[in-house]
């Protein structure tokens, strides 16, 4: 199969992750911790633009040997708490949870560390890499069912994401395995159900045919 095709199957993966929602002014700012840290960035431009008076940034040491490994010295809060720091955001207004090894315990830690801090916030926006909007949605919808979750990720398309530290073959099996466990999770009580169209699941089905595996549940 030519590379444009697998574009093509990649790409209906992607534009199935996107939730295009309208952002909103809201309590806080909640980041996931990942591997790219163009969300950091992201989300203290958020910040610096007014849309939450504070930021919490969740996610530990949580991918050790596999596609999403960092080889940071720190967790992922860690560092992209500097980085947003870095970038004019106050450090008196930046919560770190730095234990999460996946986003139930994003939640279940950060909700843990509010609870510590007596604060409530019932409205978040949540920053997220662009290919997985609808998983985190899905996911923190399950645990957080009563908040309001406006779902944000940095403006960057399929064709540009890529780069020196994230390849375009990885991003495709992450792809893969973000939407494998869309289609599981729910009914291991991980996730809220999301229906997936016929056609993204195709993609999915003719990707793994191709060998995009690396990031799949066994």
């Amino acid at each position: 199969m030519a590379l444009n095709e697998i574009d093509i199957l990649a790409k209906k993966l992607w534009d199935y992750q996107q939730l295009h929602n309208k952002l909103e002014k809201a309590d806080c700012i909640f980041v996931l911790g990942s591997h790219d840290l163009r969300v950091a960035d992201y989300a203290a431009k958020l910040f610096l633009d007014g849309w939450a008076p504070i930021m919490i940034f969740s996610g530990g040491f949580a991918h050790k040997n596999d596609l999403l490994n960092t080889n940071w010295d720190k967790s992922e809060a860690e560092v992209f708490a500097e980085r947003a720091s870095s970038l004019g955001v106050p450090k008196e207004k930046i919560i770190v949870e730095s234990k999460a090894t996946n986003t139930g315990e994003n939640v279940e830690f950060t909700e843990k560390l509010l609870k510590k801090k007596k604060l409530v916030f019932n409205s978040f926006i949540v920053v997220q890499k662009p290919y997985m909007e609808r998983r985190a949605f899905a996911t923190i919808k399950k645990y957080w069912p009563e908040k309001k979750l406006i779902v944000a990720s940095p403006k960057i398309s399929f064709e540009n994401y890529p780069n020196e530290e994230i390849s375009k073959e990885d991003l495709i099996n992450l792809m893969a395995g973000d939407l494998q466990r869309i289609k599981v999770y729910p009914k291991k009580g991980f996730q809220i159900e999301q229906k997936i169209p016929a056609d993204v699941w195709d993609a999915f089905n003719k990707l793994v045919a191709l060998g995009y595996t690396k990031h799949l549940i066994k």
